[in-house]
C-alpha cells in the first residue's frame, strides 16, 4: 500500500475513534498552555494537571510567575522530571515575556523557541492549540507510530514531522497530532505491543517495524 493511501485510512480509522480532540494539559490561556507544555517535558500529562493548580494559583500571569523565586516554583514541581531545571526555566521564561513581549505569549515560532526551555516541539502544541496555527508536533508516540506504519523511516523527529506534514493535508495537523497521541496511549504502547492485534498497527505496520518489536521485546523479557 501506498505511503498516501495508507495516511488517508489511518487518518479515516482516527476520526471514527477520536471525533473530539480535547487539550489534555489543563490551562487557561496561552500562557497556563505554555507552562504546562514546558513541564509535561519527560512527564505524565496526568502528573504535570496535578501540580499545576497550585502553581497556577500561585502565579497565573507572567509578572507573578517572574516574581517568584526559583525555589519556590521548585517547591510547586518538585514531583515532575527534571523540576529544578524547569523551576529557572520557568522563572527566566516568564521575565522574558514581560521584557520582550509585554506580558504576552508570542504568537511565532521563532519567538517562542527563543525562550528558555522551549524547542521546537513545544512551540508547535503552543502555535497549534493556542493559536490554532496547522503544526504537527512529534512527540514520542508520534515518532514511534509514525515509523511502525511506514509513514516515516524513524531516523529523527524532525524527519518524522516532515514526512507527516507531507501525508497529511495542512488542516488535519492540529487534529491528527492529538488523535496519534491518544491512540498511542490507548492502545500502541512502547513495551509488549501485539502488533498483529492492534487496530491499526494490524494492517499498517511494516514487517520491519514488527522485527523490531519482537527483537525489543525479547530484550525485555
Amino acid at each position: 500500500m501506498r505511503r498516501t493511501e495508507k495516511a488517508r485510512k489511518i487518518a479515516l480509522q482516527l476520526d471514527a475513534l477520536y471525533p473530539e480532540t480535547p487539550i489534555p494539559l489543563d490551562h487557561s490561556d496561552p500562557f497556563t498552555l505554555l507552562v504546562a507544555v514546558m513541564l509535561s517535558a519527560q512527564t505524565t500529562d496526568k502528573k504535570v494537571n496535578e501540580v499545576t493548580p497550585a502553581l497556577f494559583a500561585a502565579a497565573p500571569d507572567p509578572a507573578a510567575m517572574a516574581a517568584l523565586p526559583v525555589a519556590s516554583i521548585l517547591a510547586y514541581i518538585r514531583q515532575l522530571g527534571l523540576a529544578p531545571t524547569k523551576a529557572k526555566n520557568l522563572q527566566r521564561l516568564s521575565a522574558m515575556l514581560g521584557e520582550l513581549h509585554g506580558g504576552e505569549v508570542p504568537a511565532t515560532f521563532t519567538a517562542l523557541e527563543a525562550l528558555p526551555g522551549i524547542g521546537h516541539k513545544t512551540a508547535s502544541v503552543v502555535m497549534s492549540q493556542a493559536f490554532g496555527v496547522p503544526a504537527f508536533p512529534v512527540d514520542t508516540h508520534i515518532h514511534r507510530l509514525a515509523a511502525r506504519w511506514g509513514l516515516s523511516d524513524g531516523k529523527n523527529v524532525d524527519k518524522t514531522e516532515r514526512d507527516l506534514k507531507q501525508l497529511f493535508p495542512r488542516d488535519t495537523w492540529n487534529k491528527l497530532h492529538l488523535q496519534i497521541i491518544f491512540f498511542g496511549r490507548e492502545y500502541c504502547p512502547a513495551r509488549g505491543h501485539d502488533m498483529l492485534r492492534c487496530p491499526i498497527c494490524g494492517w499498517a505496520s511494516t514487517k520491519k517495524a514488527v522485527a523490531a518489536q519482537d527483537v525489543k521485546d525479547r530484550r525485555l523479557r
